[in-house]
C-alpha cells in the first residue's frame, strides 16, 4: 500500500519563495532526496519514489492553499490513499522560524488549507509536519499583517535557518512514512 506526502503552497512563481509555500519547498527537498522529478497532472504536480521499500507519492496541489481539499480528495482517490496514508507538510505561524512539529491527527489549528483538507477528506486522521515561520515582529493577530507576513519571502538572513528547518522537515516526513510502513508489517 502506498503513502503520499503533500506539500502545501500556492501555485505560481510569485508565491514560490514565500513563507506560506514552505511546505512545497520541503517537498522539493524530499524529491531531491528520493531522486525523483515532478510531472504535471490535472490540478497538481506528482512524483513517485520509494523510501525503505514503501512507495511514496509526492503531491504539490496547483490550486490556492485555502481551497486545496477538493483537489486533494480527488488525487487521494486516484492514488488509492486514504487520509491516514497522507503526510501533509505546511507552514505554521505559531511555531518560531526554525522549529518543526509533527502531529498524527487533530484539528486544523487555524490553518485554512488544513481545514479544507479535513473537510474534503472527512477525517482529521492526517499526519502533519508543521514548519515554523513565526509571526510578524509585533506578534500581531491583525489579519492584514498576518497575510502580508505569510505571503512575504524569507529575509536573506533567515535563509540558512530555512534551509536547516527544511532538512529537518524532510527527515520528519520520511520518518512518519517509515513508522506507518513498520506498523503494517
Amino acid at each position: 500500500m502506498a503513502q503520499a506526502i503533500v506539500g502545501l503552497g500556492n501555485p505560481g512563481p510569485e508565491y514560490r519563495d514565500t513563507r506560506h509555500n514552505v511546505g512545497a519547498r520541503v517537498l522539493d527537498s524530499v524529491a531531491r532526496r528520493l531522486r525523483v522529478r515532478f510531472h504535471r497532472q490535472s490540478g497538481h504536480l506528482l512524483a513517485q519514489g520509494k523510501w525503505r521499500g514503501e512507495i511514496i507519492h509526492l503531491v504539490k496541489p496547483q490550486c490556492f492553499m485555502n481551497v486545496t481539499g477538493p483537489s486533494m480528495a480527488r488525487v487521494a482517490k486516484k492514488l488509492r490513499v486514504g487520509a491516514a496514508d497522507l503526510v501533509i507538510v505546511y507552514d505554521d505561524l505559531d511555531l518560531p522560524l526554525g522549529k518543526v512539529r509533527t502531529r498524527l491527527k487533530g484539528s486544523a489549528g487555524g490553518h485554512n488549507g488544513v481545514r479544507s483538507l479535513i473537510a474534503s477528506l472527512g477525517s482529521d486522521q492526517i499526519r502533519r509536519v508543521k514548519v515554523g515561520i513565526g509571526r510578524p515582529a509585533a506578534a500581531t493577530k491583525d489579519r492584514e499583517e498576518v497575510v502580508d507576513h505569510v505571503l512575504s519571502p524569507f529575509l536573506p538572513e533567515e535563509l540558512p535557518t530555512v534551509e536547516a528547518v527544511c532538512s529537518l522537515a524532510v527527515k520528519q516526513a520520511l520518518k512518519l512514512v517509515e513508522d506507518q510502513h513498520s506498523r503494517r508489517f
